[in-house]
């Protein structure tokens, strides 16, 4: 039969595919476990079989028709497993637009709380304010406060004490914390 599709019966396929094609599907179900693909995988096995007559060395012609078909079947499911990929990735990229633009406006809450702590900063008598920038603003430390302004750490201690004072007694609870 083989003989006969290679010197142009093209109908004697037909004959192939309806002794093998249940075979065939089952062995692509097997891998696939979906009707729908594990037919498609079957019919580009056949696909393979037709073209790959010529080479067919008369060697178990079921043994080499499934593994055609197996190879199908483990194409077919690695193609689907990246689509699944593809899908995953697509919503982990949603995700990160999602959290991009939380970030933004995150980060203009941030800068906008600033600009009014600037402000009301920018209010402090001059005493006060330099005390509060360093410390709060520029984060320095005590000793470096000391050290800069060329003054005790127990003096910028208590400098701190009295700005914090002078806030909580001229700024609203609201108005500090905003």
């Amino acid at each position: 039969m083989i003989d006969q599709i290679l010197k142009g019966d093209h109908a004697k396929f037909r004959e192939i595919i309806d002794r093998y094609g249940r075979h065939v599907y089952q062995v692509t179900y097997s891998v696939l476990h979906q009707a729908q693909d594990a037919e498609d995988a079957a019919q580009e096995a056949f696909i393979q079989v037709f073209k790959s007559l010529p080479q067919y060395r008369s060697e178990g012609f079921k043994t080499w028709i499934t593994r055609i078909a197996l190879h199908k079947a483990i194409d077919a499911k690695r193609k689907l497993n990246r689509r699944e990929a593809e899908v995953i990735v697509r919503e982990n990229e949603v995700v990160q637009i999602i959290d991009h633009q939380a970030d933004i406006i995150h980060q203009l809450l941030k800068k906008e709380r600033r600009e009014t702590l600037l402000h009301k900063i920018s209010s402090l008598p001059p005493q006060h304010r330099d005390i509060i920038v360093d410390f709060y603003l520029k984060e320095k430390n005590y000793e470096q406060i000391a050290e800069e302004s060329q003054i005790a750490i127990k003096t910028v201690e208590s400098r701190l004490y009295r700005a914090r004072q002078w806030i909580r007694s001229h700024w609203k609870e609201g108005s500090w914390r905003e």
